[in-house]
Parts: C-alpha cells; sequence; structure tokens
C-alpha cells in the first residue's frame, strides 16, 4: 500500500500499487511523484520503488479519489510542452468560477516546503537557469532606452519563460536550458502585453498617490535642485493608501504570466482570472509570496550572490500555489451502476 504526496500537498491513500499505476497512466502521478509505502516514515519519488519501475500497463478505472493532475494536458486536452497552449475556452468569469469552486484552502507552509523539496532536487538547473535569465536581464538593463523598454515589456515574457521551466521540473517533463526562453517561442505577445498592462496599470494607480514626489525626482533629473515636497498628514495619507493598492494589484496578478504560458490565456484575461482565483484567498497567497521574499532575503548574508541560490525557492513557492488554485484536481465522477439488479 502506497501514499502518494499530491501537487495541491495533500496526501492521497494508502492505496495498492495498482492503483498508483493508475494514476501514473492517467497523468496524474509520474515517477518524480512522492510516495512512502504503508507502514514507513520515508518519502521517496514513485521511481524509487520497484513496483513503478517499468511504465504501467492498466487502464484507468474510476473508483478512489484521484489526486491532481500534474500536467494541464491531462486536465483540459491542452497541447503537448513544445507547441503553444490551446485556449481553455470560456471567459474569465467563468473560468475562475470552475477554479475556485475546485480549489481547496492554500496551505501555505505546504508550498514552502514542496518548492523546498523541489529545490534540494534540482538545485543545479534551477539555480543555474535562473541566473541566466536573470542576468541576460540585468545586461539589458544597462542599455540607455533599451533598458527601460526592456523593463516595460519584456519582463513578463522572461518571467513567463522561467515559470515554464519551473513547472517542467515541478510536473517531472523535461526540460532543457532553452525551455526557460520559452516566452519568446510560445506565447511572445500575449506576455508582452501583460506586461505593458501590468506595470502600466500599476504606475497608474500610483501617479496620483505620489505625485509631489514623481514631480521632485523629475525635476532631480533635469538637475534643478528641487527642495523636498512637505510630508504633510494628506500626503503621506495618499502614499499609503497608494501602496496598498498596488500590493493588492501585485499579488492579485501574481499568476498572469503563468497562465498565459500554462493555460493558453489571452493577456487581460489571465490577468481577471488571476485576480478573480487570489481574491478569493488573497491573504494566502501573500504570505506565500512574502514568506518567499524573506527566504530570498536571507541570501543577502551571502554577500548578495547569496540571493541566487534562495530565489529559486521564492518562484517555486509562487507555482505551487499557483498549482493548487489555477489546476486543482478535476472531480472524479463514477458512472452510475446500470446493471438492473
Amino acid at each position: 500500500m502506497f501514499t502518494i504526496l499530491g501537487a495541491d500537498g495533500k496526501e492521497y491513500g494508502p492505496v495498492p500499487a495498482d492503483k498508483v499505476r493508475d494514476w501514473i497512466k492517467a497523468r496524474r502521478a509520474n515517477l518524480q511523484t512522492k510516495a512512502r509505502r504503508d507502514g514507513e516514515a520515508e518519502w521517496k519519488t514513485l521511481g524509487d520503488f520497484a513496483e513503478f519501475a517499468a511504465p504501467p500497463a492498466a487502464v484507468l478505472e474510476t473508483g478512489a479519489a484521484l489526486p491532481p493532475p500534474i500536467t494541464v494536458a491531462s486536465m483540459t486536452g491542452a497541447a503537448a510542452p513544445s507547441s503553444p497552449p490551446a485556449p481553455v475556452p470560456g471567459d474569465a468569469r467563468s473560468i475562475a468560477a470552475d477554479l475556485v469552486a475546485r480549489a481547496t484552502p492554500l496551505d501555505v507552509f505546504g508550498c514552502l516546503g514542496q518548492s523546498f523539496e523541489l529545490w534540494k532536487s534540482n538545485f543545479l538547473p534551477l539555480v543555474g537557469v535562473t541566473l541566466l535569465v536573470f542576468l541576460i536581464q540585468f545586461v539589458i538593463g544597462l542599455i540607455p532606452f533599451l533598458g527601460m523598454i526592456s523593463r516595460l515589456l519584456l519582463n513578463g515574457v522572461f518571467a513567463g519563460g522561467l515559470y515554464y521551466y519551473y513547472l517542467g521540473k515541478m510536473r517531472g517533463e523535461s526540460r532543457e536550458v532553452g525551455d526557460a526562453f520559452a516566452g519568446f517561442t510560445k506565447t511572445f505577445v500575449p506576455l508582452m502585453i501583460a506586461s505593458l498592462l501590468t506595470t502600466g496599470l500599476v504606475l497608474l494607480v500610483m501617479l496620483p498617490f505620489s505625485a509631489p514626489m514623481f514631480f521632485f525626482f523629475i525635476k532631480a533629473a533635469l538637475h534643478q535642485h528641487p527642495s523636498l515636497p512637505t510630508f504633510t498628514p494628506v500626503l503621506i495619507l495618499s502614499c499609503l493608501v497608494g501602496s496598498l493598492v498596488v500590493v493588492y494589484l501585485s499579488v492579485s496578478w501574481a499568476f498572469a504570466f503563468v497562465l498565459i504560458v500554462d493555460r493558453g490565456l489571452g493577456p487581460w484575461t489571465a490577468m481577471e482570472v488571476s485576480r478573480r482565483v487570489v481574491t478569493k484567498q488573497w491573504f494566502r497567497v501573500f504570505f506565500v509570496m512574502l514568506l518567499g521574499t524573506i527566504l530570498t532575503m536571507l541570501g543577502l548574508f551571502g554577500l548578495i550572490i547569496g540571493v541566487l541560490f534562495t530565489l529559486p525557492l521564492m518562484l517555486g513557492a509562487i507555482l505551487y500555489a499557483y498549482e493548487g488554485l489555477c489546476n486543482p484536481p478535476t472531480p472524479v465522477t463514477v458512472a452510475p451502476n446500470l446493471t438492473a439488479t
């Protein structure tokens, strides 16, 4: 008998080995899925057990509750990872309503724990690819004008490719270094538009609340030696309100780029689905991001470069939260017994 750990952080089982093979056959588990034998405390990957060394030949039968799918293809019929994702049918409201109805309360520490396990088992690939992507972004950012354009239009493209790479590692799918730049080949235009929309809207929201400081920096850039604005209670309050709105939007759109590259949604649809889904468990997602950021900042103790080793922990935690809320398990419907009694 075996118990496996699903993508939503929940345990499924104990069930016989044949049932686990059925789950593998249905692509709701794979040889990288964590599992433990009944009576044992140690978690291993299914591939570590001799019972699952060979590909299962069993055909899926309805019955016990299944763990959540590890690939979008098994849930939505989406295209293979090498081709652009097939768009999920429906508008933002209906897609979000379906995901919210199927999602379970997000396990904040479960997301962090799963990310740590992913980090341990894929340390060099995750750190190396993350370093490469951020190094390229950093170099582009140093180029006058092009750097500003890159931050406005390409942040989402780089993020989408990196998310695609991480999701593949999480789901046990094959990933190469080039897949970290899938945002440029799979969904370049939607990611670029989403990057422009999210950045532009955040700046637009923030501008009215920070207009005095904005004009101060503009004058300083023009070498006019302006005096600092007077920080009245109204100005402080307006900056605080603006900051809260920006934090809300930033957390609410946390899954926008992932939904584009993973589910094939359009830019605005992805942003709205992310906002609707996250809003239902906003504080849980916020704490996943907050704790992930704290872990990342611990890398500062490693002379700044340590951040490169801890940043994958935050990215992994966010993506495990995405799996729990935007890729929840599909309910298993058992066909009624029509045999006459």
